[in-house]
């Protein structure tokens, strides 16, 4: 057990002063006492017996405390990419040209290689404030199409590169199995992502067996569907079925109508679009996040409102990509859930995240402070928060609040840092998002443990020089 002292901290209530939080060995908060004074860590506490104990020592956290942010959406892969597709092939490149790049990279990578690329991402998530992620993971079988014998070590190379971060990770095996509508056969460079359902069924659940026998508390096993063209709906529905005898709340992801091509393909296969063959399958449930949406109707944004699963935007990805707008404004007005990720790592940062989906609403309506709330006035407070608790859902993990029964997921801002100098408490999440207290990130907590602090991670210096020849090999091809 652990105690600590909080000078500021943002909990569901709000902003509060000198909350005295305690955190197990496990690292959930077992009691908030926003109210008590400070005892003195001699004080002797009573026992049974003659021998005297003394409270556990009261550790305390100057600054401003947030509840850290799950990342929803994370391909950690094409953080080998980054950056490196910023170039013009023709006046018509698109999503559809950009993955040429992302299918030579899913191809060349190893896993060894793979392990250190995602390590790297890790460590960058939690020193952005991403303190958990959800891994829609679509490599499956070595480069030469043949699946592997034994243990997958594509999927091994995530769980070890999470554990060396530090990071929460809830895992999501991607089920792919064609290349278009009507279950045309995967392309030859999309092989290593080709899983049978059986395969994956038995994948996950031995995954979610382990995990109960080892005590993993910031681990968690879920599924994906890559998407309506990748898997075939009779086997989508038998998946779907099949997940949730397995786990009846297991977060399970699928891409869903991130682009207009792939709208207009899907009316042309099925007659429907996208999204509305999704709805007609009544497979939705709060345990489902529908990644993207970015080309939804009205009546679609409200018929996933309703059936109360999340979506997942990841701007910076869909404004590289060229994908359009989510309707943002209209998904709240339907009392939507809405989560963040960084998907093909163009930005790892969650408070750009935020505020371009706030600065996209301005443009479109050209009005200001589009999406705060009349319950919620700041809008840095009401995207932050709901995007925590919202990306907690999507990862099926207890994060996302400073409160008991979660875990203890923090984030410390330097109340002292120029970006926060004269800043109230209500105004340090606009603050956040707004005017650059990114920079003042300090330290990060994840599960009760310290994994980031004064802005250093214990495996900085060993991966400078792992990853630097990591990406040169890439380069090289």
């Amino acid at each position: 057990m652990a105690r600590y002292r909080l000078q500021s901290a943002y909990l569901p209530q709000g902003w509060t002063r000198d909350a005295l939080v305690t955190v197990s060995t496990e690292g959930i908060i077992t009691a908030i006492d926003a109210s008590a004074t400070e005892p003195s860590d001699s004080t002797p506490s009573a026992t049974a017996g003659p021998t005297l104990t003394y409270a556990t020592p009261i550790e305390r956290i100057d600054g401003i405390v947030i509840p850290g942010m799950p990342n929803a959406h994370s391909h950690a892969f094409q953080r080998a990419m980054a950056g490196s597709a910023e170039y013009r092939l023709s006046s018509r490149d698109s999503f559809w040209t950009w993955r040429h790049a992302m299918y030579a990279l899913a191809n060349r990578i190893r896993p060894e290689q793979l392990q250190l690329v995602a390590t790297q991402l890790f460590v960058e998530m939690l020193k952005a404030w991403y303190t958990s992620v959800a891994e829609f993971h679509y490599l499956h079988r070595p480069g030469s199409g043949a699946p592997y014998a034994g243990a997958n070590p594509l999927w091994e190379a995530i769980g070890n590169a999470a554990a060396t971060a530090g990071i929460g990770l809830t895992f999501l095996p991607t089920l792919y199995q064609s290349s278009d509508f009507g279950g045309a056969a995967l392309k030859p460079e999309q092989a290593r992502f080709a899983l049978e359902t059986d395969t994956f069924l038995r994948g996950i659940e031995d995954r979610i067996g382990a995990e109960r026998r080892g005590g993993m508390s910031t681990r968690r096993t879920g599924a994906a569907f890559h998407s309506l063209r990748a898997v075939p709906l009779d086997q989508l529905r038998r998946a779907a079925l099949a997940l949730r005898a397995i786990d009846s709340s297991m977060p399970v992801h699928i891409h869903v109508a991130e682009q207009s091509l792939e709208v207009s393909a899907c009316k042309r296969a099925t007659g429907r679009r996208p999204i509305e063959l999704l709805l007609d399958q009544e497979l939705l449930t709060q345990h489902w996040c529908v990644v993207h949406a970015t080309h939804a109707t009205a009546e679609e944004l409200q018929g996933v409102a309703a059936a109360g699963a999340t979506v997942c935007v990841s701007i910076s990805t869909e404004a590289n990509l060229g994908d359009g707008l989510f309707d943002t404004a209209r998904f709240f007005k339907s009392s939507g859930r809405l989560c963040i990720g960084s998907d093909s790592q163009s930005t790892v940062n969650p408070a750009e995240e935020l505020r371009w989906l706030e600065y996209q609403q301005r443009l479109r309506k050209k009005r200001r402070v589009v999406l705060a709330s009349t319950s919620e006035s700041h809008v840095g407070t009401r995207l932050w928060s709901g995007a925590a608790l919202n990306g907690a859902l999507a990862l099926g993990q207890p994060v996302g609040a400073i409160a008991v029964g979660s875990r203890a997921d923090w984030l410390v801002l330097d109340a002292s840092h120029p970006a926060m100098a004269g800043a109230a408490a209500d105004t340090a999440l606009d603050r956040l998002l707004f005017a650059g207290a990114d920079k003042a990130i300090r330290d990060v907590m994840v599960g009760g443990r310290w994994v980031v602090k004064d802005q250093q991670h214990a495996a900085d210096d060993q991966l400078r020089g792992n990853f630097t020849s990591v990406m040169n090999d890439l380069a090289a091809g």
